[in-house]
């Protein structure tokens, strides 16, 4: 289907845009240093479920209205960063103590992934991408297009779980170190609420 000059050409590209920190990153990062090493791994998971979504989307052509139509796009960015903002305000107003363990910080896995999926989900950027991006390797002559963009899409999304699961390992001993500082714990729900509301501002900024 594919040949290894084009499957190394493709995962050296993706590897490279995982390199430039985006709004994924920030997610992973943020639910890290609130819920800890699970948290932020199944966070990485949801975005990876998130890609596969706008994969199989980008292989049936759906994608193509969020390209096509500018209502379309501002619907679903208005409802990704209305979603995003949602989350920061709830984090920023939550109640948190310097000597008790902050509700905040025990995001489960399963609310961490669902969420991830849907703030990946409702972000049209990240639509479009998929639709310009994946079908630059996708050769009707090499067999199924929708096979093609499948294999593209596990690819990166496997690629995706092992970098942000790599990311939330490293930052891992931060968390820690944010945990036990009293006076930080204070104010940790106002520092995720301000990045998850910062998040969302970007993409309800975000141009077509």
């Amino acid at each position: 289907m594919f040949d290894l000059a084009s499957i190394l050409t493709y995962v050296a590209v993706v590897i490279g845009l995982f390199l430039v920190p985006g709004p994924a990153v920030l997610l992973v990062i943020t639910r890290t240093l609130q819920g800890g090493r699970k948290a932020g791994i199944a966070t990485g998971m949801g975005i990876a479920a998130g890609d596969l979504i706008h994969t199989l989307c980008a292989a049936l052509g759906l994608s193509a209205l969020l390209m096509t139509s500018a209502l379309a796009f501002n619907v679903v960015k208005v409802a990704g960063a209305c979603y995003l903002i949602y989350l920061g305000v709830r984090a920023f107003f939550a109640e948190s103590s310097p000597t008790t363990r902050m509700q905040l910080a025990s995001v489960t896995m399963p609310q961490a992934f669902v969420q991830a999926v849907g703030a990946e989900v409702l972000n049209p950027k990240t639509a479009i991408f998929f639709l310009a991006f994946l079908p630059q390797f996708v050769h009707p002559q090499s067999g199924s297009s929708l096979s093609q963009f499948v294999v593209l899409g596990l690819i990166f999304s496997g690629l995706s779980v092992t970098y942000t699961s790599l990311l939330a390992l490293t930052i891992r001993p931060l968390s820690q170190w944010l945990k036990g500082l009293s006076r930080l714990r204070r104010w940790e729900g106002k520092i995720i609420g301000t990045l998850f509301v910062s998040l969302g501002l970007k993409v309800a900024l975000q141009q077509r």
